[in-house]
């Protein structure tokens, strides 16, 4: 839980607040939105945010376990290899942090976007930024922008017959809570109601055991359980674009959000988020797109 801050540090939080204080997002970020200029201005440096932080030193980072690739890399958040534990890594070195004083925590995908005090700085664990989740937390500027994308198992009737009309007909499956699991209801539409389970390991089981015809992630997600993780399976394609996007997560109101903002837009500028995307996502950008 994030500690009770006593009076003095209290003022410093309100010194940082309105220093680093919001103004309207970018078009579609869906973040809480920040003000680079007033973010610039020297209260979004290590020493002005310690009052801020879950621990006075360290910037404490969640994701859930099993941290899968390409986002990470042999389940080690803390190693700095894949997409997002270099994006984690980046955006903590702007903020003043070298490695040593990033801690990571875990926290389970479903519990991450629940109301209430949180026990990290901010989760990074491919959380898509939604206006209901924005009710009862904070989220980053977009530092990556997500379609979802189609699992089966190959020579089945969906991998070559998949029209808007024909994915009606199939039975789905996902991982409670997530934006694929909407995607399916939304947009897809099928006629019977789609299942639905805790984790994604009980989404990809119940694909090998035929239980369903497809489940929908995101993209890379998608590219690499089919290549390495579910046997005899394939990627059908990924659906058009839909503005989705991930967030980094902070509790309500969190006032580092508009310094994390602050780093992601000189990460963006500089070049950083393309190379660590062309670096880690490359292969999981170019695949075909189901046409409406």
């Amino acid at each position: 839980m994030r500690r009770i801050v006593l009076a003095a540090a209290a003022a410093a939080s309100v010194g940082l607040a309105a220093a680093c204080a919001s103004s309207s997002s970018s078009p579609g970020s869906g973040g809480t939105g920040s003000s680079p200029a007033a973010a610039a201005a020297g209260s979004c440096t290590y020493s002005a945010i310690q009052p801020e932080l879950y621990a006075r030193g360290f910037l404490t980072v969640a994701t859930d376990q099993p941290a899968y690739p390409p986002w990470f890399e042999n389940n080690q958040p803390s190693n700095g290899k894949g997409y997002e534990s270099a994006v984690a890594y980046a955006v903590a070195a702007q903020l003043g942090f070298p490695r040593s004083q990033v801690k990571w925590a875990y926290e389970p995908f479903n519990s991450s976007y629940a109301p209430g005090p949180k026990k990290f700085d901010f989760d990074i664990n491919e959380i898509s930024v939604s206006p209901q989740r924005a009710q009862v937390v904070s989220f980053s500027d977009s530092y990556y922008d997500v379609q979802q994308a189609l699992v089966a198992i190959k020579g089945s009737p969906i991998v070559t017959k998949h029209s808007p009309a024909d994915l009606k007909t199939y039975v789905y499956g996902d991982q409670i809570g997530t934006t694929s699991l909407a995607f399916i209801n939304g947009e897809i539409q099928p006629a019977a109601t789609p299942k639905v389970f805790e984790s994604l390991n009980d989404v990809k089981q119940a694909l090998q055991n035929k239980q369903i015809a497809a489940f929908v992630t995101d993209t890379p997600t998608a590219q690499y359980i089919s290549s390495s993780q579910i046997p005899n399976s394939v990627m059908v394609a990924q659906f058009p674009s839909t503005g989705e996007h991930y967030g980094l997560l902070f509790s309500r109101g969190d006032p580092l959000v508009s310094c994390v903002n602050h780093a992601l837009a000189t990460l963006r500028a500089n070049g950083t988020l393309h190379q660590l995307q062309a670096k880690y996502l490359q292969l999981y950008l170019s695949v075909p797109t189901i046409q409406p």
